[in-house]
């Protein structure tokens, strides 16, 4: 049997849009679902009804995880591209590299919650409110994604692009842990300034609308700004987030579904989190640690060993980061949450 580490694309587009279809279906469908389910019931996210959906997209991430293993395990011997590659190899290396991304996704994204976090503060979004934001955030998350990982996918075709995304990652890797914590601010967006010189805006919520009509003028609610500034702050998060993961995998129906299955999550950590923002202080220098390693992984680790880094170490290594930020954040806490204890 031939190496797993040199095979032809295992989920070429032209003979799996069947798998992307129905997952697109699945996803578009539970949001549908939730929608209904809430019918403009908008309240407040208690840490309980948080913590449910939570593990309701977790358990469905690592169902997914398990259903790619068979597949790959059904799918693969029958396919004459693979002939004399070892089936199994192949399937636990694409479930191997789904569960890495979306762990890489999941982990960066904690960062991006916490800036969520400023942009309500500053527009003062009632915490009812929020859910609904993020509920329409996402579905915007997922069409930003799809075009991100389509042209990431182009792109990783070329010889030097993953030298120049490797280096990428590394430097910003650097500037996450070592650098000076900043978020954008939304006073100083020029998106949302050019929107207010085309959309009048007003200062009301208006029972969580996001436009209005007064006089017959349609009208913008800080809900919308927050909805935009929110999507325009994810598109700036997916530049560094797409690249980690296709330095994991070259698959793109796996960095895909990976990718949206951590967005989909993130709704039900977001609440989880809300609170807990400043107990993960030593976060940033994991989070800087795994991007300067899959930057590393794919500029330099990867040619060493015959075109792919195990994709186990990789776990472990991600793994081990998280949870060594999370261990010191809480044999270290900060002088203020000492005193406030």
């Amino acid at each position: 049997m031939i190496a797993a580490a040199y095979h032809p694309e295992l989920f070429p587009m032209e003979r799996v849009w069947w798998l992307y279809g129905l997952f697109l279906l699945m996803i578009l469908g539970s949001l549908f679902l939730d929608m209904r389910r809430r019918n403009g019931n908008e309240h407040e996210i208690g840490h309980r009804e948080a913590l449910c959906n939570l593990l309701l997209w977790v358990s469905l991430a690592l169902l997914f995880c398990g259903g790619l293993y068979f597949y790959g395990l059904h799918v693969f011997p029958q396919d004459p591209r693979l002939v004399g590659y070892d089936p199994s190899v192949l399937a636990k290396q694409c479930s191997l590299e789904f569960l890495s991304g979306w762990l890489v996704e999941k982990s960066l994204s904690i960062d991006n919650l916490f800036i969520f976090l400023v942009v309500f503060d500053f527009f003062a979004i009632p915490p009812k409110y929020r859910h609904k934001i993020l509920f329409y955030g996402i579905l915007g998350a997922i069409v930003f994604r799809a075009l991100f990982i389509a042209l990431g996918s182009v792109l990783m075709q070329i010889s030097w692009v993953p030298l120049v995304f490797g280096v990428f990652l590394a430097i910003t890797g650097l500037k996450v842990a070592f650098g000076p914590e900043s978020h954008p601010d939304p006073a100083h967006n020029v998106l949302l300034r050019l929107l207010k010189k085309f959309l009048p805006i007003s200062p009301g919520l208006h029972d969580g609308k996001f436009l209005i009509r007064e006089s017959g003028r349609l009208i913008g609610t800080p809900l919308l700004l927050t909805l935009i500034f929110i999507e325009f702050t994810d598109i700036v998060f997916a530049v560094d987030s797409v690249p980690a993961i296709f330095a994991i995998t070259k698959e793109p129906f796996i960095v895909f579904t990976s990718n949206i299955f951590a967005i989909l999550g993130l709704r039900a950590l977001f609440f989880i989190l809300a609170g807990m923002a400043s107990k993960f202080h030593y976060l940033k220098y994991g989070l800087g640690f795994i991007l300067c390693f899959v930057g590393l992984k794919m500029f330099w680790l990867d040619p060493h060993f015959h075109g792919h880094f195990p994709t186990v170490w990789s776990l472990g290594i991600i793994v081990t980061a998280l949870a060594m930020a999370a261990f010191f954040s809480w044999l270290l806490p900060l002088k203020k949450e000492v005193a406030e204890g």
